[in-house]
């Protein structure tokens, strides 16, 4: 890309574009990073850089960018359908995913409903309770409550920031949304609280299983998701496991209910879905919830919920072959040493003076910084230090998130550990000596 076009598109984005999660302000103070190309485990710049993507393109790259088999699944379905609704209608790629999500799936989990993001797989999931109860009648009418628990994310759209708890992201809107109960964290007594103190009232629990990501990959304690599934059944509510951050071997399975072998009534999938390529999402349903969808055209027990591109058939043919990676490379059975690697590297970043703590499941890592002000916005400041070395990395907050694709090598694992510790060294002291300019 040519100079002169380069400052145009930054003109441009300056001029038109609203990022997401972004303080517009401050975007438009710094000197932007514009990705042109990709190949690998690589972002390249306009100006021909290459970065490590140490966070997936947000969470959702599996396999590397530009993984032939992938690419070459998309590009023959471009040349048959690039998209064909499903409302009304079927298509080759949609059906034969949803059966291989089913075959992959943890037992039970029968039926799948197609979106575009984890917040509507979540989205989804809550209505398909609610309705699920409703239409049963009775007593189970009654059960229009959510559990959720503190510092949940589930999503970006009403119902799923309803049953979200981080108030950075969710106050504003709080008006707006209907009121969930929440319980702790990892302990499964105050859940039995709370379900205790709501009889047949509640119609589903949701968890991110083992791990809350956006709360800074924060991890719940062994046992905690087979007490929450005891629970769900001792007092009559649908357990709603997200795994829009945790599928697709994040945590070392494909799924991370399989660490303690639950099986939920309703599953959320999407990030890793298609092997990070193109949007997509499923919520998968047991057949007891999808029967009570059944009826005749006059009792209206449809579920009333789809989107335009729900399904995408480039999008599933992109799913498809991103499983066929998993099989052909067997990428989960090599994650091992990967996962045992990482946390040996993250062990000196631990013992760091500017580290609180970190934090690991599987690639899923946390690095929490400790001691500093939100105005030093000290987890903005370790990403800019680590692109400036050549690593991608976005902070939630003062956590700096290191989560590489599955299929990164040992070698550039050890670059993306120690081009982070570098990092924070580098913007710690950089501080240090700002504050003593000050005194």
């Amino acid at each position: 890309m040519t100079v002169g076009l380069a400052s145009s598109i930054v003109a441009e984005d300056h001029a038109f574009l609203w990022h997401p999660f972004t303080q517009q302000q401050g975007w438009e103070e710094e000197e932007p990073l514009v990705i042109e190309r990709a190949e690998g485990r690589h972002l390249v710049d306009d100006r021909g850089r290459a970065y490590l993507d140490g966070v997936s393109s947000l969470w959702c790259n599996v396999h590397g960018h530009r993984h032939p088999t992938i690419d070459r699944a998309v590009r023959e379905q471009l040349d048959r359908v690039a998209h064909s609704t499903m409302l009304g209608l079927t298509h080759e790629p949609g059906v034969r995913l949803a059966r291989r999500l089913v075959e992959l799936a943890p037992p039970g989990l029968s039926r799948v409903f197609y979106s575009d993001s984890g917040s509507t797989a979540t989205e989804i999931a809550i209505k398909m309770a609610f309705q699920h109860f409703q239409q049963r009648g009775g007593p189970d009418a009654r059960r229009t409550r959510f559990v959720t628990l503190r510092d949940a994310y589930h999503g970006d759209t009403i119902g799923s920031v309803s049953v979200g708890g981080i108030d950075l992201f969710h106050s504003m809107y709080r008006p707006l949304l209907f009121d969930a109960l929440v319980a702790e964290p990892g302990d499964a007594a105050d859940l039995e609280r709370v379900l205790a103190a709501h009889p047949g009232e509640v119609a589903a629990v949701i968890v991110e299983p083992l791990v809350q990501g956006a709360a800074g990959v924060r991890l719940h304690p062994d046992g905690y998701l087979c007490e929450v599934r005891e629970l769900c059944d001792r007092h009559g509510a649908l357990l709603i496991c997200d795994e829009v951050a945790t599928g697709f071997g994040r945590t070392g399975r494909m799924f991370a209910c399989e660490h303690e072998d639950v099986a939920p009534d309703l599953m959320c999938l999407a990030k890793g879905i298609s092997g990070g390529y193109l949007p997509l999402a499923a919520t998968l349903a047991t057949e007891h919830v999808y029967e009570s969808f059944l009826g005749r055209f006059e009792d209206f027990r449809t579920f009333f919920h789809g989107h335009t591109y729900t399904g995408n058939p480039l999008a599933c043919a992109a799913a498809l072959a991103s499983l066929d990676v998993f099989e052909e490379e067997h990428t989960l059975e090599r994650l091992g040493p990967k996962i045992e690697l990482l946390e040996e590297l993250l062990a000196p970043v631990a013992d760091m003076p500017a580290v609180a703590e970190v934090r690991q499941r599987g690639v899923m890592c946390g690095i929490e910084l400790g001691g500093f002000t939100p105005a030093e916005r000290m987890g903005h400041r370790v990403t800019l230090e680590a692109r400036r070395r050549g690593v991608i990395v976005r902070p939630l907050g003062d956590v700096v998130i290191l989560m590489p694709p599955l299929a990164i090598t040992e070698e550039e694992l050890r670059e993306l550990v120690a081009t982070v510790g570098a990092s924070i060294e580098a913007a710690a002291g950089a501080a240090t000596e700002v504050e003593r300019s000050a005194a």
